[in-house]
């Protein structure tokens, strides 16, 4: 059974779709952009975005006890092309190998002007996967 995911530290939808779904072990996470949830306003710069979003699609993902180490695809859509390589920078700080599947492609617009969005789909483990093979064996300890 699908649910909406709500949190309050990341910001609300500014349209008719929720800030993520939970489907099973899953959660799809509609795209952030660099709009800080205290102010509702957007942060200034590329840099600055890519960070809030980030930060905006971690508490999303820990509202319902998973996190960013655990995203299996991540789309990026970039205003410009050319922050691909400040994004990049960015990106890299919160991931090590095997790293999620990614796409990231240039747009013509973003909402509220911002020059970054990311959405992402991740797993929420459940206990008895952690406890008995790392998380590796799907819950199946044979």
């Amino acid at each position: 059974m699908k649910e909406e995911v709500k949190t309050k530290k990341a910001p609300e939808a500014i349209g008719p779709y929720s800030q993520a779904v939970k489907f099973g072990n899953l959660v799809f996470c509609a795209g952030q952009i660099g709009l800080d949830p205290k102010t509702n306003n957007l942060v200034e710069g590329i840099k600055k975005q890519t960070k809030q979003a980030f930060a905006n699609i971690k508490n999303v993902l820990e509202s319902v006890a998973s996190s960013l180490e655990k995203v299996l695809k991540m789309n990026v859509y970039l205003k410009n092309m050319d922050d691909f390589a400040v994004m990049n920078e960015i990106y890299a700080t919160y991931y090590k190998k095997p790293y999620p599947a990614r796409a990231t492609v240039e747009v013509a617009r973003l909402p509220k002007g911002a020059l970054i969005e990311i959405e992402c789909v991740a797993y929420i483990q459940k206990e008895d996967e952690e406890n008995c093979c790392g998380g590796g064996c799907g819950g199946d300890c044979r």
